[in-house]
């Protein structure tokens, strides 16, 4: 199955301003559902987290997620982002992020995820999920 991914970059929200940080978001038509998102500061991966690529979509244009991960549309500068709210254990308690990344290199990415399987055109075989569910 093809596969696409793009690397840009991404702004973490902190007290003292926006942290530039690099993301790769993948996709891989053998998962036709879930782009996967890895965050790196230089060599070092910070967290890694899959997406629902339709949720992603849709944050482009509305408020979307609840619980761990969340989007919604967002405006600095005069530039559209896409705002991205995540919520996850960091050791033994939990923290929160919110990301900010411009909304057109998201768009091209999902442009490119959706000309390797278009929207509706999901097919996941659930005979080999399970064979290797139970291979486990």
């Amino acid at each position: 199955m093809p596969f696409t991914s793009a690397l840009f970059t991404v702004h973490l929200d902190a007290e003292w301003g926006r942290v530039p940080l690099i993301a790769r978001f993948s996709y891989d038509g053998e998962d036709p559902y879930a782009v996967q998102a890895t965050f790196f500061d230089g060599p070092t991966v910070l967290a890694r987290w899959h997406f629902d690529r339709q949720m992603l979509a849709e944050g482009l244009h509305r408020p979307v997620g609840e619980g761990d991960v969340g989007f919604c549309p967002h405006t600095a500068a005069g530039v559209d982002e896409l705002r991205v709210a995540l919520r996850g254990l960091a050791g033994e308690r939990y923290a929160d992020a919110v990301l900010f990344v411009e909304a057109r290199t998201v768009t091209d990415f999902l442009d490119e995820a959706y000309a390797v399987t278009g929207a509706g055109e999901e097919i996941l075989d659930l005979d080999k999920l399970l064979d290797e569910l139970l291979a486990r």
